[in-house]
């Protein structure tokens, strides 16, 4: 192996929290300290974005972590910005760990006349300088092939197998994966598949974006425990009614698991509210104030998993290592230990 210096953490303002938690789970696998590279990065007054490292990084393996999450333009321009800095001050490597990759779901055209934005975005990060993405969940696995650098795509289903299996130990011969709508199923499929449990349907019909006229469970959901899944949570709209349709098909618990909690509008008392018992998310995006006062929100965290990640980037071993259950298990040990 080449011999190189230790990779270099630096953040934008997306999730800070999850920043320095990913340095610290780096610090532990590693038995030595690291630290976010010290950097501002702030807005002028009319709102442009300015970038100033006070690191030398001259030759280094840098790795960027911002999601683009709300304010999703900002915190785009954060990244790009940060990677201009880091290019034009001759890091060796740079890439951009994006736990959440905002414009996602425009990955194609819906109707005449609309944009495909999540390849321009994609051509926004590659012609910034960035060589690599290490991502959480893509709304669509083919947004990897609007890039024209690596994307690695990580999976949250080994890390909610592993919490399912924690929570429901006893009564996972009760548990049904359920996917919410049908382009869904084969995460809910990957689930249910770790697990070992069987899988329902959610079929949904939209008259007009926001609005649902009918649902319709494919599956048997009568007595069992419902374990919606799904890689995004906006209003919670589509996701409530789900769970009111599953209570009413005879299921005695209805519980979700999310990976992006975006969370907006009226989401948090709208699921304050539901009949879901649980609904578990990511910290891919920053949670706010509401969202850890919720009840029945709880949050599984992705540090442990990124930093893995990070330090197999940086070795050049596999990252694919950590789609398995049984690579995740001594990296979340402590957190799901009997």
């Amino acid at each position: 192996m080449i011999d190189r210096s230790e990779p270099k953490l630096i953040a934008g303002n997306a999730n800070i929290p999850l920043a320095k938690a990913i340095a610290r789970r780096m610090t532990l696998h590693r038995g030595m300290s690291f630290a976010l590279v010290d950097a501002r990065v702030e807005q002028f007054n009319d709102g442009e974005v300015f970038v100033e490292v006070f690191e030398n990084v001259r030759g280094e393996d840098m790795f960027i972590i911002q999601s683009t999450s709300k304010p999703a333009n900002d915190h785009l321009m954060e990244l790009l910005i940060i990677a201009d800095a880091l290019k034009r001050s001759s890091a060796a490597r740079i890439t951009a760990v994006i736990p959440y990759f905002g414009y996602a779901r425009q990955d194609r055209r819906t109707k005449a006349r609309t944009p495909i934005s999540a390849k321009l975005v994609a051509n926004m990060i590659t012609q910034a300088g960035i060589e690599r993405i290490l991502t959480l969940d893509l709304h669509a696995a083919q947004i990897q092939g609007f890039f024209d650098i690596p994307v690695d795509n990580l999976y949250a289903a080994p890390v909610f197998a592993l919490d399912v299996m924690h929570h429901f130990n006893g009564r996972l011969q009760d548990v049904v994966v359920v996917s919410p709508d049908v382009g869904g199923v084969a995460r809910a499929r990957e689930l249910a598949k770790r697990i070992g449990c069987t899988l329902a349907i959610v079929d949904k019909r939209r008259e007009k974006p926001g609005e649902i006229a009918e649902m319709t469970v494919i599956g048997e959901v009568e007595g069992k425990i419902c374990i919606i899944v799904d890689d995004i949570c906006d209003t919670a709209g589509t996701l409530c009614k789900a769970a009111e349709v599953l209570v009413a098909e005879g299921a005695t618990e209805v519980h979700s698991y999310i990976t992006h909690g975006v969370l907006s509008g009226p989401a948090v008392e709208r699921i304050t509210n539901s009949v879901m018992k649980s609904l578990v998310i990511t910290d891919s995006i920053t949670p706010t104030e509401a969202v850890i006062a919720a009840p029945n929100i709880r949050i599984v965290p992705i540090a442990p998993m990124f930093a893995q990640g990070i330090l197999n980037t940086w070795k050049g071993t596999s990252v694919s290592s950590l789609f398995d259950t049984e690579t995740l298990t001594p990296i979340y040990e402590g957190l799901y230990s009997a």
